[in-house]
């Protein structure tokens, strides 16, 4: 493990990318910044981070399981990674928001991004950005959001939560190669967020409709029991699920 530390940059998951084409890094670098001017979520959301109060990085997985081919298992292991973390502090009510977010209750609490690199179709390695929210208490214009201080009422200490990322995202990565990908997948499951409960969407055409979340697909797709009985498998760029 090596860990670079930085006072701030426009995003980790970028600075780590370029530094990955000057060098040669050992596994599970971690590049750590108090503040990230252009911190990314999925589908190009910007992430909102005060200074100095939250656990912003992205570290580099180097990837020499065959089992990665499929991407959203590597999106698998990395949520359950995050999940048994905050598991381990007692942050109750955790649930994993599909495909990635990290929610106490109904309240998101930590956001994942990943980028793969790729030589010709294998994965080779990845960067793995996340964002916790620990220390900040105000979250102006963004509903549905929290942090660990608020939910648990205490300070965390950040250079102690990033030891224990880190620690669950070896053991995670060790799990997948132990107990399998089937395993891996239930597990994921067994903690999504609304699953098997009524739950409202928005399709791309702006329209909202009800159904029942299942499940996800082997390649990661939400899969969805709608009106009728239908059961149908949507990406994250074809559906949005609701609070």
């Amino acid at each position: 493990m090596r860990i670079i530390k930085l006072n701030a940059t426009d995003s980790t998951n970028l600075y780590l990318k370029d530094l990955m084409n000057e060098s040669s890094l050992e596994d599970f670098t971690f590049v750590v910044a108090d503040t990230q001017t252009l911190g990314r979520g999925q589908m190009g959301t910007v992430w909102e981070s005060e200074h100095g109060k939250n656990l912003t990085f992205s570290v580099l997985k180097k990837i020499e399981s065959e089992q990665f081919n499929n991407p959203f298992l590597l999106n698998i292991c990395i949520s359950l990674a995050v999940y048994n973390a905050l598991h381990t502090l007692g942050i109750p009510n955790l649930k994993v928001k599909w495909p990635n977010d990290i929610l106490s209750g109904h309240s998101k609490i930590c956001g994942i991004l990943i980028e793969n690199i790729l030589s010709g179709s294998r994965m080779i390695s990845s960067v793995i950005g996340i964002g916790l929210n620990v220390n900040q208490e105000k979250f102006i214009g963004l509903p549905n959001v929290s942090s660990l201080k608020l939910i648990m009422g205490k300070t965390f200490d950040l250079e102690m939560l990033l030891f224990l990322f880190y620690g669950e995202l070896k053991k995670s990565f060790l799990e997948i190669e132990n107990k399998g990908a089937g395993y891996m997948k239930d597990t994921y499951e067994s903690v999504l967020f609304r699953k098997d409960k009524p739950s409202t969407f928005k399709g791309t055409d702006g329209n909202l409709f009800m159904g029942f979340i299942r499940g996800v697909s082997d390649q990661g797709k939400l899969m969805v029991t709608l009106e009728d009985d239908i059961q149908k498998e949507f990406n994250m760029k074809e559906i949005s699920l609701l609070y």
